[in-house]
């Protein structure tokens, strides 16, 4: 079993920054990847962004690219969101997931919820205009 809990949301002005956090703890030795999806009202559970546990590989949904970043702490069983130059379309509750599933194609699958199986409670994260 595996849990993980989310920090760092909050209330942002468009254009600022915030850095999610997400702990693992249980049997986090064994996640391969790790992600992060958002939920607005009203609208489906997106991806985000992705990383592999050893950090090689990392992935982002076109609508965040160049103003996201995803990382690692192996040490700490801990992955972060950086956002930067947010805008008020990133409000939305904000997700960590992680999976055990081994890597089957390229990062593109890993776009799909479905291949998470462990998931945080979320963080809510409002962009200001």
């Amino acid at each position: 079993q595996v849990q993980l809990g989310e920090s760092g949301g909050g209330l942002v002005q468009a254009g600022g920054s915030l850095r999610l956090s997400c702990a693992a703890s249980g049997r986090a030795f064994s996640l391969i990847t790790m992600g992060w999806f958002r939920q607005a009202p009203g609208k489906e559970r997106e991806f985000v962004a992705g990383i592999n546990w050893r950090g090689e590989n990392t992935f982002y949904a076109d609508s965040v690219t160049g103003r996201f970043t995803i990382s690692r702490d192996n040490a700490k069983n801990t992955v972060y969101l950086q956002m930067n130059s947010l805008k008020p379309e990133d409000t939305a509750v904000y997700y960590c997931a992680a999976s055990n599933l081994l890597w089957g194609g390229g990062s593109r699958e890993w776009f799909n919820s479905g291949r998470y199986n462990y998931w945080g409670q979320g963080t809510q994260v409002t962009v200001s205009s």
